[in-house]
């Protein structure tokens, strides 16, 4: 199959582009179908399961859990901040104007 690209519009070039995009992942999740049954199958032969060979994995990592709040706003209890990474403006502000941020623990 061959598709002349000069003769379209840009109009017609972004619908198949669209279609291109489409069509290409859904052939990605049928090929990842079908090669999980591929090994599935391999150990089957062997008397394991696809699991027991891969030792249980599923490539997911575990959800990370949020580190709880260190600080809080005296002014605005909804505002916190975990002591970790980039200062956030309240709390910048309030050791400014001379509050001690043991003043400003949870």
């Amino acid at each position: 199959m061959t598709i002349n690209l000069d003769s379209m519009t840009h109009k017609e070039l972004e619908t198949l582009l669209e279609d291109v995009k489409k069509a290409i992942k859904s052939a990605y999740q049928r090929d990842r179908v079908e090669a999980r049954k591929a090994a599935e199958k391999a150990a089957a032969q062997f008397g394991f399961s696809l699991d027991e060979v891969s030792g249980g994995t599923t490539g997911k990592k575990p959800a990370a859990t949020k580190a709880p709040a260190k600080y809080a706003n005296p002014e605005d209890p909804s505002q916190t901040w975990t002591g970790k990474g980039r200062q956030p403006n309240w709390y910048r502000e309030m050791v400014a104007k001379g509050v001690s941020p043991d003043d400003l623990l949870v």
